[in-house]
This record gives structure tokens, C-alpha cells and sequence, in this order.
């Protein structure tokens, strides 16, 4: 699969299971949702942090993808927020809507300035080969179980493109 392809494909995923988690009621549902977004958000972050960013970055895309690294970082600190986080908490469906929000807004930005630079730039044999490696690694961290975990540990700074 193209690699701009796969990670349409992950955000599409992603927003169906908040749609989900915003219509679970009881916290042992919820809380299920959340791991699933978890997980898909921290697989999803360590495809883009460590084959998409340093494969495409270039002088055109060099400040986007700075941007989208410290993105990722306020993600994941909401993350480990939720994760250790009762689902009954009151504070639980407020920071699941800072979450989503914030997942909003790095998708858009990726979907209507990143990208497009990125299919300027690339050929589509490259970008197939590089959805490849991606697939592969995406497989592998699903494989090793509960990528969610890696995230607790991430959250000191931004990850370096």
C-alpha cells in the first residue's frame, strides 16, 4: 500500500473509534475503545516518527515535520494521562474530546499540507515501497502486543526527525 494511502487509512480507523468511545456509556466499554485508540495512535506515531518523517524530509517539508513531531508529544501526553486514568473518572470524556482534538488537527494539517508536499516530491514506486516497510512494521508493533505501553516513556520530548 502507498504509504500516504496507509496513513489515511489509520486516521480514517481512528476517528471511527472515537465516534465509538463517544457513544460507550459504561467505563468497561470506554475504556476498551480507548485502548484500541491508543494502541492504533501509538503504532501510528511510531510508523510516521520513525520510516514516513526521516524518509520525507527535504527543505519543503523540513518545518512540517518538526511541527508534527511535537503534535505527536501532546498526543502522547494526553495518552498517558487516559492511560492511567480510570475510565469512571469525571475527568475521563473530557480528556478523551482534548485527545480527539488534538488528533483533529495533526490529521488535517498532515492530510492538507504534508501530504500533498510529500506526493510532489516522491514517485509512486517510492511511495509504495516505503507503505511496505511501514505495513511490515506496523505489523510487527501490533504483533509485540499493547503498543499503547511505549507511550508512558515518550513523553519527555519530541521525537527527532
Amino acid at each position: 500500500m502507498n504509504a500516504i494511502a496507509l496513513l489515511k487509512h489509520q486516521h480514517r480507523d481512528v476517528e471511527a473509534l472515537f465516534k465509538q468511545v463517544h457513544k460507550a456509556k459504561a467505563g468497561g466499554p470506554r475504556r476498551g475503545l480507548f485502548e484500541r485508540i491508543a494502541d492504533a495512535l501509538a503504532v501510528h506515531a511510531t510508523i510516521e516518527e520513525k520510516q514516513f518523517y526521516p524518509a520525507v524530509k527535504e527543505k519543503a517539508t523540513e518545518e512540517i515535520l518538526l511541527e508534527s513531531a511535537e503534535e505527536h508529544l501532546a498526543i502522547k501526553r494526553v495518552l498517558a494521562d487516559l492511560l492511567q486514568l480510570d475510565a469512571s473518572d469525571e475527568t475521563f470524556a473530557a480528556k478523551i474530546k482534548v485527545l480527539e482534538d488534538e488528533v483533529a488537527h495533526h490529521v488535517e494539517e498532515e492530510e492538507e499540507e504534508l501530504f500533498p508536499r510529500v506526493e510532489r516530491m516522491f514517485d509512486d514506486e517510492a511511495l509504495e515501497s516505503l507503505g511496505e516497510a511501514m505495513e511490515d512494521a506496523q505489523a510487527a508493533l501490533l504483533q509485540a502486543g499493547n503498543p499503547r505501553e511505549s507511550v508512558l516513556s515518550e513523553t519527555g520530548r519530541a521525537a527527532t526527525i
